[in-house]
């Protein structure tokens, strides 16, 4: 679930114009712009800003790999049976936590236990451990064991789950299948203040809105990071004024500042990395109540928003419009789907069909966003615009700080809602079940058609590639003509990185592995 909304990006540059600098590291540390984590507990995070620290300080069975498929990490290899529902995980022997103590397979079941006790409070653990038998019974509080999880020995982890599903190794990537240590968990609160990890960092040192430090792990498996120090100075001002005071040695760049790094004349050309993401912003419904349970209505709004126009003039061309919900690199992604078109006319004969007649008949409409302090995005401010000139309607905006938003926009969603997905592994499950079946925790929306359902439940079931991506295509032209959700755009992500960091590389999930980064200073 790593939820992010693209317009609180301009709202964080406009927010950071009120706060003072930061001091720079030390010479050998990996300098950057961060924002507070929301936690650092694996099993509750479930957004990007947390995961952007967890995936340095923990890790788990398996991990995406550079072609992006699950990859070894702390399980060295793994068997599955014959009818693709056990997997048996064999663990490295040479793999600690951050004070030296062994890690075993009983810390591993702990972990999936604890991840699924509803005192635990995760959002998460239903979704990515869901599969595995026994998960729901400890979701619900009828058992305390996960019965589909057995230790065979201190290095061996055998994992069951209810059918065979080709993106199951794939979850085991997400956060809240890392492991953690019982011993620090269990003594509750904000624990996770001071993890103990087994990931390529530990944390050093965390003060609140100003600095965050992660410090080589000494006990790490692999590889050794590049780096003794990642510092992230925490709202520490214009990540871009401090890019180019070398305060910072890396940053997103935001739309405010796309001409003056593509400039192939600049200073900033030769420094500028640009990498598609696998993600999609979109307008999601409340189904549930009026108006739009009613399906007419929501074709309409979608249909009333010109996304050509908006892409070119609020993003410079820096997103690519989206039709449908899957983008471009994840594999089932249809270049041949249907949308529904930009259409003013179409639009209002929609309304005028639907159960209301008339735009003079809606209830008050208000759209719940991400952010603070009164600053809405420029994207929008321009989608409300469409709406007010091309369908006379005014749509009200209420915002939600990120805490609220990202882990309780389900209860708390007006009529619309402005959000953002980013792949956890690239599937079209990972899109299209987890954020539209009937059900699902991230179905914020609350959505549902039974006969898209049907077609999900088949996709996700089926070992023939060809056919179950097939399956997700059929799935997605459904909940497009459905006008599931408005589908705004595609992400590009546009980075500077200095000269002297190598190795610093976004990858299509929208993050780097700083343990690959090294400072090589002249």
């Amino acid at each position: 679930m790593k939820r992010i909304i693209y317009a609180l990006l301009s709202v964080i540059v406009l927010c950071s114009l009120l706060l003072v600098g930061c001091q720079r590291g030390p010479e050998t540390a990996l300098n950057l712009y961060g924002i507070d984590p929301i936690t650092l507990d694996p099993a509750v995070s479930g957004e990007m800003i947390s995961h952007e620290y967890i995936q340095q300080i923990y890790n788990g069975l398996v991990r995406l790999g550079e072609n992006l498929e699950p990859s070894p990490d702390i399980a060295e290899r793994w068997d599955v049976s014959a009818d693709g529902r056990t997997y048996t995980f064999y663990l490295r022997r040479d793999i600690k936590f951050q004070d030296g103590r062994e890690v075993t397979a009983s810390d591993f079941k702990y972990s999936f236990e604890r991840a699924c006790r509803p005192s635990t409070g995760s959002l998460t653990a239903a979704t990515y451990l869901g599969d595995i038998v026994g998960v729901e019974e400890v979701l619900s509080g009828k058992a305390t064991d996960i019965s589909g999880v057995r230790v065979i020995d201190d290095y061996t982890l055998q994992i069951t789950i209810d059918t065979p599903k080709s993106y199951f190794l794939a979850k085991m990537t997400y956060p809240v299948a890392f492991v953690v240590d019982s011993n620090e968990a269990e003594l509750g609160g904000e624990w996770w203040r001071e993890p103990n990890g087994t990931g390529p960092f530990h944390l050093k040192k965390w003060e609140e809105e100003n600095l965050l430090v992660l410090e080589r792990n000494g006990h790490y498996y692999g590889e050794k990071a590049g780096v003794g120090t990642v510092v992230f100075h925490l709202w520490g001002g214009v990540p871009m004024n401090l890019y180019e005071t070398g305060e910072i040695d890396a940053t997103e760049v935001y739309i405010n500042y796309i001409d003056k790094v593509t400039d192939p004349a600049g200073n900033f050309y030769q420094e500028l990395q640009i990498v598609p993401e696998l993600s999609f912003s979109y307008l999601g419904f409340d189904h549930t109540r009026p108006p739009f349970d009613d399906a007419n209505l929501r074709r309409a709004f979608s249909m009333a928003l010109d996304k050509d126009k908006l892409v070119k003039l609020v993003f410079k061309n820096m997103m690519e419009r989206a039709d449908g919900i899957l983008p471009p690199d994840i594999p089932g992604f249809n270049k041949d789907l249907e949308g529904l078109e930009f259409d003013v006319e179409k639009a209002r004969e929609l309304i005028a069909s639907s159960s209301y007649g008339s735009v003079n008949n809606l209830p008050q409409i208000t759209l719940t966003t991400m952010g603070w302090g009164g600053l809405i995005s420029n994207s929008l401010e321009a989608i409300v615009y469409e709406w007010r000139q091309n369908l006379g309607v005014e749509v009200r905006v209420r915002q939600l700080e990120p805490e609220q938003f990202l882990y309780h926009l389900k209860a708390e969603k007006d009529e619309m809602y402005y959000l953002g997905w980013v792949a956890d592994y690239p599937h079209p499950q990972n899109f299209l079940e987890i954020l539209f079946r009937t059900g699902e925790d991230n179905n914020a929306g609350e959505y549902s058609n039974p006969s898209v359902d049907d077609i999900l439940n088949r996709a996700g079931v089926e070992l023939d590639y060809a056919t179950s991506l097939a399956l997700y295509q059929e799935a997605e032209q459904m909940m497009v003509e459905d006008a599931a959700c408005i589908p705004l755009w595609f992400p590009k992500n546009y980075y500077l990185v200095k000269p002297y960091v190598i190795g610093y590389e976004l990858t299509p999930m929208g993050y780097a592995e700083l343990s690959k980064v090294s400072v090589e200073r002249d």
